[in-house]
């Protein structure tokens, strides 16, 4: 189920990831679109991945070449997907939930647990891949306390030869993470095809260069409370921009309970509605926006103004808005 309700791209519509921008291409598809003032074209692809709808956009000057860099940038996003869904019975973390180890865990999969282990450390534990069991107690599938019990970021080991969990019954989940991490990697891949203007869209926004000499990539940020309006247009200025909301997957009417946990409490943090994280990497935007619907305003704002390239937005359940100096409004 998605996660959260995607921030939107420069045409101004919101639920980008969901509905598409005018004249978008179906999952599957690349098109051309019309010619920039520089001569280049905007070249847009869609695929499905992660759940939703994943798009990519790059000015290029030769169609043979962006199409071939985008397709391969998708084709990451999906080794991503598969290896780290708690959707695919034969995906290494539900191979790991099941029996407490993995051996020899892909390249990818160890990127993404050591910094989340990094994470936890720099949030006092606000970030833990460990809640997985919370998410099943919000279902009914296991009782809460018991459930708060098997929680505790310090207890997975990785390494180049196994994961293990120290405790039975332990379970992961990389939804704050993984997306990020596919955005990260599918920016690489662009680049690597010399690819230096882009906006990608994995769950996370990412914007390298410009969309055209004129202007730099822009999004939009929902309103938490009205689905069809945006809240602010940001300038990704060479960063990403993640946003966590208690909206995107709701359990009660009034948001006091939805898909974010407390690791320390396994309740829904009370005070945010939602955290806007612009960072120098996706993957730390993407775990951060988690982290700091957790930890709160003030305690979210200490920790951003210690981090160099990070600012983020803070939106209380009453609507009051609080950034840090840095946030790159439009």
């Amino acid at each position: 189920m998605q996660r959260r309700r995607f921030m939107a791209a420069a045409t101004g519509l919101l639920g980008l990831a969901s509905i598409g921008w005018p004249g978008a291409p179906v999952p599957g598809e690349i098109d051309q679109g019309a010619p920039l003032s520089s001569g280049r074209h905007l070249y847009r692809g869609a695929d499905l991945a992660f759940g939703t709808t994943v798009t990519i956009q790059v000015v290029h000057d030769n169609e043979a070449a962006a199409q071939a860099a985008i397709r391969e940038a998708f084709a990451e996003a999906h080794v991503i997907d598969r290896l780290m869904t708690v959707h695919r019975n034969d995906s290494q973390v539900q191979i790991l939930n099941r029996r407490g180890r993995l051996d020899m865990p892909h390249p990818h999969l160890l990127a993404v647990l050591r910094e989340a282990y990094r994470m936890s450390a720099l949030t006092d534990g606000a970030f833990d891949i460990t809640v997985q069991p919370l998410w099943h107690a919000s279902h009914g599938l296991c009782d809460r306390a018991v459930a708060r019990e098997l929680v505790g970021w310090h207890d997975v080991f990785a390494d180049e030869r196994a994961v293990r969990l120290q405790r039975t019954g332990m379970a992961i989940t990389l939804n704050g993470i993984a997306q990020g991490y596919a955005t990260d990697t599918a920016l690489a891949m662009l680049r690597a095809h010399g690819i230096a203007d882009a906006l990608i869209n994995i769950g996370e926004f990412f914007g390298s260069g410009r969309h055209s000499s004129e202007r730099s990539w822009q999004v939009g940020i929902a309103d938490p409370r009205t689905s069809e309006q945006m809240l602010h247009a940001v300038r990704l200025d060479g960063r990403s921009l993640a946003t966590s909301g208690d909206y995107a997957t709701a359990f009660r009417s009034d948001f006091s309970l939805h898909h974010i946990v407390d690791p320390a409490t396994g309740e829904s943090p009370v005070e945010l509605a939602s955290v806007s994280v612009a960072a120098p990497t996706a993957m730390l935007a993407d775990g951060l926006s988690t982290a700091l619907m957790v930890m709160g305003t003030e305690r979210g704002m200490e920790l951003v103004r210690k981090m160099p390239g990070v600012d983020a937005l803070f939106v209380g359940k009453d609507g009051v808005q609080r950034a840090s100096g840095g946030f790159p409004w439009i």
